[in-house]
């Protein structure tokens, strides 16, 4: 692989990347810019806090010891606060968490640890104290607080530092029963956003396009791949012949091995290692050249060739990859850092298309294939652990369950693992199972990756070969045949 087109598609990964994160920072303010009132605030619902004891503290709000001073002047955060008694006068304030835990220790307060409004649920830390507290009215220590009756409002621009939000009745008394609501204000978020949106999309150009670059370089053909594909098709059996010609045009392989290492499936996790983080550049750069494939497709009717290569050289990797390791257990050789064709045992092959439908690009990699993807998430899903919760916390208590789930795939490996390490030896009839269900997978990626526009068909071809699959089961249909002929010779 060249060395520049290796970098390209790493720094357009990376690159891509932060464009994404920076797109959504943007989208964020954009949505915030949409949400703001009159008077330039987004605020969060109304929220009925109440408690018996003496303060409703918030939990602490720890920023960097210094913000610039930019950000601070353009960010104001505001909480409006009504009691329900009208007449009661309430103190909102602020002040270094520290202080506000030396003046509430001893005394009865509580910490509101979480707030949700769809449907309301507040949830409380209630902390135990028979002090009473002193009047909040008196001290020194607020960095800012604001006090009356019916509806009191403070202001706060954000410093660095830990800090604390208190909301009491102002003569310290116990039973605060408000309604609280929190807003914050950001002065010209409409060109902030603008702005993030725009540098999203100048990083996005600048990722894709190094991908694009890097990509097209490295699925180039080889000299003996190009000269495969032009070699004449040699039809010494005529049986042979017409199976190829009618076989779906992702071919997918693996040969079984005549020994495999009893133990050497243990550790292969930790030693393809080094192919997963290949693979995570790699496989960026996968769907962002289908996404840029689409938009050709769509305009062209063409899936461009360099492109078409690299993404056939990803699955080709992935396919070694899921080979050696637990989507098949099919070889100890390991998989070579590579997009082309080699000698390995796992190898995959996709037709290149002249022609692609326009309209189906739309459509293919989600709706056509829903049915597929219903079907191989249970055969090929993966491993599914977790713990349910039962029960609704009455006297009957609230119990856990916990749970596992194995699709088909990962069973048939498992076992292939465990008997392996018994007997060394790898089933013959599960060895082509597994081979079929992988060849559905990687048949249904190609097709959602607008490869082909031929369906992936619902069925199990099961075997290392293809071709030699339907071979079998033409010979098979063959012999049926002949059989019934007979029959009904003898029967005449």
């Amino acid at each position: 692989m060249g060395t520049n087109r290796v970098f390209a598609l790493v720094i357009g990964c990376v690159v891509s990347l932060v464009a994404f994160a920076v797109l959504g920072v943007g989208v964020l303010l954009f949505f915030g810019y949409v949400a703001q009132d009159d008077e330039g605030r987004i605020s969060l619902p109304t929220a009925p806090l109440t408690t018996a004891s003496s303060a409703l503290v918030s939990e602490d709000v720890s920023l960097v010891d210094s913000i610039d001073p930019q950000v601070s002047d353009r960010v104001t955060v505001s909480v409006r606060v009504a009691s329900s008694d009208p007449a009661r006068e309430v103190l909102i304030g602020i002040a270094p968490t520290a202080d506000v835990r030396d003046y509430l220790r001893g005394v009865a307060h509580t910490v509101v640890t979480d707030v949700e409004f769809f449907p309301f649920r507040a949830g409380y830390d209630n902390v135990t104290g028979s002090d009473t507290a002193a009047s909040p009215l008196d001290q020194p220590w607020w960095f800012d607080r604001a006090s009356g009756t019916g509806t009191t409002e403070l202001e706060w621009r954000p410093q660095g530092g830990s800090w604390t939000m208190v909301v009491m009745n102002a003569d310290g008394s116990a039973g605060v029963d408000v309604d609280v609501r929190a807003g914050v204000r950001v002065q010209s978020l409409g060109p902030v956003a603008a702005s993030v949106l725009a540098a999203s999309a100048l990083l996005l150009v600048l990722g894709v396009g190094a991908i694009v670059f890097g990509a097209s370089g490295l699925g180039r053909r080889t000299a003996s791949e190009t000269a495969a594909e032009s070699k004449p098709l040699d039809e010494p059996d005529t049986l042979l012949s017409a199976t190829e010609q009618s076989r779906y045009p992702v071919v997918l392989t693996g040969t079984r091995p005549e020994s495999l290492s009893r133990g050497l499936w243990l550790v292969k996790w930790i030693l393809a290692v080094p192919h997963y983080i290949v693979l995570v550049f790699l496989l960026a750069g996968f769907f962002v050249t289908t996404f840029v494939a689409g938009l050709a497709i769509l305009f062209t009717g063409r899936y461009p060739r360099g492109l078409f290569d690299f993404n056939v050289g990803v699955l080709r990797w992935v396919w070694r990859v899921q080979f050696y390791s637990y989507s098949a257990l099919g070889t100890d050789r390991y998989p070579p850092f590579t997009l082309h064709r080699t000698d390995h045992p796992a190898d995959l092959v996709v037709d290149y298309p002249e022609k692609l439908s326009r309209g189906k690009v739309l459509v293919k990699w989600w709706l056509l294939a829903i049915p597929h993807y219903l079907v191989l998430s249970l055969l090929a899903g993966g491993w599914y652990a977790g713990f349910r919760i039962a029960g609704n916390g009455g006297d009957a208590g609230v119990t856990g369950q916990p749970y596992i789930f194995g699709s088909v795939l990962g069973v048939l490996v498992l076992i292939a693992g465990i008997t392996l390490l018994f007997t060394g030896r790898y089933p013959r009839g599960l060895f082509d199972l597994v081979l079929g269900i992988n060849r559905w997978v990687f048949r249904v990626a190609a097709y959602a990756a607008l490869m082909t526009d031929e369906y992936p068909p619902f069925r199990l071809d099961q075997g290392p070969d293809e071709v030699e699959s339907a071979q079998k089961d033409r010979v098979d249909d063959d012999v049926s045949g002949h059989g019934e002929h007979e029959v009904g010779e003898q029967t005449l």
